[in-house]
């Protein structure tokens, strides 16, 4: 686990400052605090920050192969390197290091850009070929490594974050307005784009090539997840076939010259992650969990049960309203505005964990594979009940009712319909927008300054959900774990990760989203994930008798802050000088009248728009972080 960035030049003899690479370097040098390699070639810079995870003696990069005529700079880990490794020396390649990293240079040399199907991981890397005067940048299946580049008729910039681009001076710092317009929709900037304009990532499951005589050449995708559901197995089968694969990719995953810890929330994903680790033998698991003083978001007491039972070295900590100091540290380490509370107590656990040990496993993803979530129960009712409503009614009167029903908060939870008749007049695939929409429309477009608004030229955030939905003949789980898997698992929840782990200096390794074990879970029926209600049905079963059962069939918690509470007490300050003040530089961008409102309803509690205030509070912070005012001429 590591930091990359670098450099190339369109004109091959222009020379490279060495300072600038290293002001990229230092930008990203938390990433990687234990050494720094830089390697410079034909007009190309390829700069590596290392944290030191296998072949802790060999296996500082950049890398090259046996002529050094492809070097490489990786981040991440290869689990299936040793495989990789036996065939590429059975075909002649020669060694020098014990590295997974080295396996990507001899793999390139014997396939080509095509290597990364043989690779199972998570990773972003930079590969240069000299001979050919060729670039690669790759990034993982999943999306769990961050890849970020920025490219003119000159130059193109690359690193892990976008701070180490930011670092080179020229390049600016201009909002994309539909980037913000994402943000405030889903509480991220998803996909492609950045929240500054020019700047972009590279998305999962993408690698681009490029060379300088095709120089605008655009990313390629190399994966896709879409496996056939397979209604041929019995309900037996695919338990034992969960099981055994479950265990598998937990051990590929243990891989590490160092300690390997993990995180344990007492939810059944890291519970079950636990539980492989400690039943695969081995020194003793150290674990590592985060509760809240608000008794109903803790779950340390699920957590404390599970380390007894396994016999784990339990640490923990309690995150207390006092962590809103922690927004900075959000502000800054993740780069672009980013609205998932739970960033702030994945930030104090990374934390805490790195005091310990350099690579936890953690159970991100479960949700994803098995249908874990309870809006995917909540919509699939709304979608049966869809199936027997005639479209003409569903446009031209539950349409017209959702537009005139008062967003009521106060009202009693039976006679808040407003979100329910709104989806119940849509397809499948756009209520499912609707659903995970932190800002919807009209208020999202109001909230713009008018000058902004006229930018947007008719963007449509929702529509991103929409196309990853896809046509799934019906089945709206499937819909909705392809939008998710292709929008919030990326953009979200691994990048929450990566950042807050990062930080620290710290690997964290979700087994549940290895791309074969999605590719295995793709093919379960939706039947079997989520059963007449319940959520992660067939994982549930899988666990039956394995954990105990008040952590396998207690309902989903989450890992959240009190935001709510929070907003109207200790944060409500922070909110009125970063949102509010006349001078805050959030009101370039947005009406400031319509944000007063919507706080002072929620402090009212006749609205409940935690979720909303918050994303506008980090957005304001964001923007006094990387937009600082210049101070007006004397």
């Amino acid at each position: 686990m590591c930091g990359i960035t670098g450099i190339l030049f369109a004109d091959g003899t222009r020379p490279i400052d060495d300072r600038r690479v290293d002001a990229m370097a230092d930008a990203i040098s938390h990433r990687g605090p234990d050494a720094r390699g830089v390697w410079f070639g034909r007009g190309v810079a390829l700069a590596h920050l290392r944290l030191s995870i296998i072949d802790l003696a060999g296996g500082d990069q950049p890398i090259g192969n046996e002529d050094d005529s492809i070097q490489v700079v990786f981040n991440g880990e290869i689990y299936n390197y040793r495989e990789l490794r036996e065939e590429l020396a059975g075909r002649g390649h020669r060694f020098k290091t014990n590295s997974d990293t080295e396996v990507l240079v001899h793999l390139y040399e014997q396939h080509g850009p095509d290597f990364v199907h043989r690779l199972r991981g998570m990773f972003a890397f930079a590969l240069w070929d000299s001979r050919r005067e060729r670039l690669m940048l790759a990034r993982d299946r999943a999306g769990q490594k961050p890849l970020y580049y920025t490219r003119n008729a000159d130059r193109l910039l690359f690193g892990s974050e976008l701070k180490s681009i930011l670092a080179e001076p020229s390049v600016g710092r201009e909002i994309d307005p539909e980037s913000l317009e994402d943000y405030l929709t889903f509480g991220v900037v998803p996909g492609e784009r950045s929240i500054f304009k020019n700047i972009h990532k590279l998305p999962s499951a993408h690698y681009l090539v490029i060379d300088r005589e095709n120089w605008n050449a655009a990313p390629e995708r190399y994966w896709t997840l879409r496996g056939e559901v397979d209604n041929g197995r019995s309900e037996a089968d695919w338990i034992d076939a969960i099981r055994e694969k479950f265990r598998e990719t937990v051990a590929a995953h243990r891989i590490a010259d160092v300690p390997v810890g993990a995180f344990l929330s007492g939810g059944l994903d890291s519970s079950a992650v636990v539980a492989a680790l400690a039943e695969a033998g081995g020194p003793q698991l150290t674990t590592f969990s985060i509760g809240f003083q608000e008794a109903r978001f803790s779950e340390l007491a699920y957590a404390r049960q599970i380390a007894k039972k396994y016999d784990t070295r339990h640490v923990e900590a309690i995150v207390t309203p006092e962590a809103v100091a922690s927004l900075a540290d959000l502000v800054k380490f993740y780069d672009e505005p980013f609205a998932d509370a739970s960033a702030i107590p994945m930030m104090h656990v990374s934390r805490l964990a790195a005091q310990h040990v350099k690579v936890v496993l953690s159970g991100d993803g479960g949700d994803e594979a098995f249908g874990g979530y309870r809006r995917y129960a909540h919509d699939l009712k709304e979608a049966a009940v869809r199936r027997y409503v005639p479209r003409f009614l569903r446009s031209g009167l539950l349409r017209p009712m959702a537009d005139c029903w008062p967003k009521a908060d106060w009202l009693p939870r039976r006679l808040r319909a407003k979100t329910t008749l709104m989806n119940l007049s849509l397809s499948d695939a756009a209520a499912y927008a609707n659903t995970i929409s932190i800002c919807r429309n009209p208020l999202r477009r109001r909230m713009f300054q008018s000058s902004l608004r006229q930018q947007l030229n008719g963007h449509v955030p929702e529509s991103r959900i929409c196309d990853a939905f896809g046509d799934q003949g019906g089945d709206a789980l499937r819909g909705m774990i392809a939008a998710d898997i292709d929008m919030l698992l990326p953009d979200d929840f691994l990048t929450k990760v990566d950042r807050a782990s990062m930080a620290y200096g710290l690997e964290v390794r979700p087994p549940l989203v290895d791309h074969e074990f999605l590719e295995l879970t793709s093919r379960i029926p939706s039947s079997l994930k989520v059963n007449a209600g319940r959520t992660k049905w067939i994982f549930k079963r899988a666990c039956d008798g394995w954990l105990p059962d008040d952590v396998v069939h207690r309902p989903k918690q989450g890992f959240d802050l009190p935001i709510d509470d929070w907003l109207r007490g200790p944060l409500r300050e922070a909110f009125a000088e970063t949102v509010l003040s006349p001078s805050a530089r959030i009101g370039e961008y947005l009406d400031q009248t319509i944000i007063s409102g919507l706080q002072e309803s929620h402090q009212r509690k006749t609205g409940c728009h935690g979720q909303m205030l918050w994303s506008l509070l980090v957005l304001g912070a964001w923007l006094e972080h990387y937009l600082p005012a210049v101070p007006a001429p004397r």
